[in-house]
């Protein structure tokens, strides 16, 4: 019987910190939160979590990321319909449009994200860090920023920067109406 009880316990504690994580978690940190010190005994209890939120649950899943964690969200069909009802992002959307920008544009100095996205962009930089989405390198007076795994991971994109960009802007051209704009030369006056 204390097996049971124990069970029960760690099954808690799995449930507990896949809703309150907010983003994946790795095998090893859900054996962590559980408790249970082994990963075949997290394993099980995670099937049966995954069975158990299957047939209970229509609009919430817990999806096996290909990097092997795991999360506990929304079903990607009921995104839109619920959009109204959300919480507050973890991110302002001018936040965010910096974080885009260096996803397309990585490997980008921070002069050239000043130059296009203004003086704000430092603010934009430093919360960024702090989430441990972007990551810079030092070169010369110069820092380079790029994105990190803790981005790709949050945001479910695998793949390397040009597969990123690709992704980014079919995704934009699928949302955008207005025709691509084309160089043109600009004309004499």
């Amino acid at each position: 019987m204390v097996d049971l009880q124990d069970d029960d316990e760690a099954t808690a504690k799995l449930e507990a910190a896949l809703y309150s994580a907010g983003r994946p978690l790795s095998v090893e940190e859900l054996i962590k939160a559980s408790g249970t010190e082994s990963r075949k005994k997290t394993l099980a209890l995670l099937t049966n979590i995954m069975k158990k939120t299957k047939s209970s649950f229509k609009a919430l899943e817990i999806v096996t990321l290909p990097d092997g964690s795991y999360v506990f969200q929304l079903r990607p069909e009921y995104n839109a319909s619920i959009r109204r009802y959300a919480s507050k992002p973890i991110l302002p959307s001018s936040t965010l449009k910096t974080l885009s920008y260096i996803a397309y544009m990585q490997p980008i100095s921070s002069k050239q994200l000043v130059e296009t996205r203004g003086s704000g962009v430092y603010t934009h930089l430093k919360e960024l860090r702090q989430l441990d989405f972007i990551e810079h390198q030092n070169v010369g007076r110069l820092k380079i920023y790029m994105t990190t795994e803790k981005f790709k991971k949050y945001f479910g994109i695998q793949g390397d920067a040009d597969t990123l960009k690709q992704k980014l802007f079919k995704k934009v051209r699928k949302t955008s109406h207005l025709p691509v704009p084309t160089e043109q030369p600009i004309p004499a006056v």
